[in-house]
């Protein structure tokens, strides 16, 4: 009986130990144990998140990188497309600015050619008035025949 009695007494002790450690002991044990696998759970869904944050944000940057790299050929196409129109203008106006110097070029020397023409039909003139002296052996006054000399300038 002794060994049943031991057999016994160390059931009961097992059940009281049992008992204490499911009522004290494993609840806070199993606490510990769910909020560390909460906090891991939360640690992977906040490293998930972070990869799919970063993933948009790559996105995003990229977007950002394509569309200055647009925004710049655009750029870059409007400054050569003004220069061309610099250009052309500058041209137009160096154009004109020719023309006009070669029409006041053909003005001047369209005046000056009048002008040579109205001095040697003077010289014309009046070597004519001599040569007609000459032939006449007398003096011709010019103020006398002025109608004669300048119809005379007029025919030449």
């Amino acid at each position: 009986m002794n060994l049943n009695a031991t057999l016994i007494a160390q059931f009961v002790v097992f059940f009281i130990l049992a008992g204490f450690t499911m009522k004290f002991v494993w609840p806070p044990l199993m606490n510990a144990l769910d909020e560390r696998a909460k906090k891991i759970a939360d640690g992977l869904a906040a490293a998930e998140r972070g990869k799919s944050d970063l993933a948009a944000a790559e996105k995003r940057a990229q977007a950002e990188l394509t569309s200055a790299q647009e925004a710049g050929q655009k750029r870059i196409g409007d400054a050569e497309k003004r220069g061309q129109s610099i250009i052309d203008e500058a041209k137009k106006t160096a154009a004109e600015e020719a023309a006009r110097i070669i029409a006041t070029a053909k003005a001047d020397a369209d005046q000056q050619a009048t002008q040579v023409r109205e001095a040697l039909r003077d010289q014309v003139a009046t070597l004519a008035v001599k040569g007609a002296e000459q032939i006449l052996k007398r003096e011709v006054n010019a103020a006398v025949h002025a109608d004669l000399l300048n119809q005379l300038k007029a025919e030449l």
